[in-house]
């Protein structure tokens, strides 16, 4: 089956990650009676103006990656300040498979009738590799990078503005683009004054203020 776009949930976040930021940062600074309500929002934007960002990996988010292509987590798992756990080719049964299509490829009607043949042959050529008893873990050769990959991963604050940075610029490819633009939203809302200064462009997103 065909998969028109991905999911990303948030599946937990650090409790009160900007006061716990706040208060990590004014232990360098021995300004712990400046915490008041309110305070962090322009402490940790300066921090992040000065270039302060340890501070930053105190908080972590988790999220669930859901109807994104192993192209895709190829390229996620090349983050390595982070913690991955990816549906396996090895023990999980690939008959069927969902797969995603480029929006290129779909706007072109022989591009994509030639990628779904593809898609189908593949299916087709790993069910038969079943069936003749060979293991998933060999079958899974001929499976398509196309294929849908879940993935829940974990990172904390500091990492994940550098994978905001590096694949939501205009050189990264598209999905990432589309998954880290969606990550983005939900992070905005739970820790405005560490990824506020983030601002969606159309497919791509700028920052105000330097990361490094």
């Amino acid at each position: 089956m065909e998969i028109t776009k991905p999911t990303v949930t948030l599946l937990a976040v650090t409790p009160n990650a900007e006061k716990l930021i706040e208060e990590a940062g004014r232990t360098c600074y021995l300004s712990l009676d400046r915490i008041a309500e309110g305070t962090e929002k322009s402490f940790i934007r300066n921090c992040i103006k000065r270039g302060h960002h340890s501070i930053l990996e105190h908080a972590a988010a988790t999220f669930r990656i859901t109807g994104a292509s192993r192209a895709f987590t190829h390229q996620l798992v090349r983050h390595r300040i982070a913690s991955f756990s990816q549906q396996s080719q090895r023990y999980v049964d690939e008959a069927g498979f969902n797969y995603v299509i480029p929006d290129d490829i779909r706007a072109d009607e022989e591009a994509a009738a030639l990628f779904r043949e593809c898609m189908a042959r593949s299916e087709e050529t790993y069910r038969t590799l079943r069936e003749r008893g060979i293991r998933k873990e060999d079958a899974r050769f001929v499976l398509p990078n196309a294929l849908e990959s879940q993935i829940v991963f974990s990172a904390n604050f500091r990492e994940l503005r550098t994978i905001l940075h590096l694949r939501l610029d205009r050189s990264a490819q598209w999905e990432i683009r589309r998954v880290c633009a969606d990550m983005l939203l939900l992070l905005q809302k739970e820790a405005p004054s560490v990824f506020g200064d983030f601002v969606i462009d159309g497919e791509t997103m700028t920052a105000r203020s330097d990361l490094l």
